[in-house]
């Protein structure tokens, strides 16, 4: 088991070729995460618009995105957007998907924390001069981010997690390299280094989010 897969000498040997995939990780995670945000942002701004204009297509997209597998919609925008005339990178590739599909599920958990402050606040900040976007702003995002953080970093987890699909379009992320390298010394171990990155990369935040889930209840 350990030669197979914890083999020291292949750790050493794999280890610059995976290190180069874990920081193509963490700037594709900087990348992709403040992008969903900012796609989500927007949705949950369009939908505090009430107009049929602007309400139904708003639903029709966010179901859309949200039911469109995000792996099929990266090897659409890889591989079918060429045959149209355009090619792009599989880094670009990678924050478009992103930005489309997060987004709508970020769209959607912003918009539940948007909701659960009172519209009683909106009106007082109002009343003291401010603009509506200076009270979305000021007043009610910051309650409603508060409000849905849980929410909000597990959706980050499976984004970070989802990273990995980078590596179906040659993007040279943790598992891209990862494979690279088992190809390369004939051996597992660097695929259960990758998958040891990602655990410490992660179990922070699932013990965050455990936390900050336990005082929500604990306050209820």
């Amino acid at each position: 088991m350990i030669q197979t897969f914890f083999n020291p000498e292949i750790i050493v040997a794999s280890w610059p070729i995976v290190r180069a995939g874990l920081l193509n990780t963490v700037l594709l995670s900087l990348l992709v995460v403040p992008l969903g945000l900012l796609g989500g942002l927007i949705l949950a701004l369009l939908a505090s618009v009430k107009h049929p204009a602007v309400r139904w297509p708003l639903i029709a997209w966010v179901d859309f995105f949200r039911a469109f597998p995000p792996l099929v919609l990266l090897i659409l925008l890889f591989a079918g957007l060429p045959f149209a005339g355009l090619e792009l990178g599989g880094f670009v590739c990678v924050a478009i998907a992103f930005f489309l599909n997060t987004g709508a599920y970020y769209g959607e958990i912003l918009r539940a924390g948007i909701d659960s402050v009172p519209a009683g606040q909106v009106e007082a900040a109002r009343s003291t001069g401010l603009s509506r976007l200076q009270a979305m702003t000021y007043v009610v995002l910051p309650q409603a981010v508060r409000n849905v953080l849980p929410d909000l970093l597990s959706n980050t987890l499976e984004v970070v997690k989802l990273t990995a699909l980078g590596s179906v379009v040659a993007v040279p992320e943790l598992l891209y390299q990862a494979r690279q390298a088992q190809s390369l010394t004939y051996s597992p171990t660097p695929i259960v280094v990758a998958a040891a990155i990602y655990f410490l990369l992660l179990w922070p935040v699932v013990r965050l989010l455990s936390r900050l889930e336990n005082r929500a209840l604990a306050a209820r």
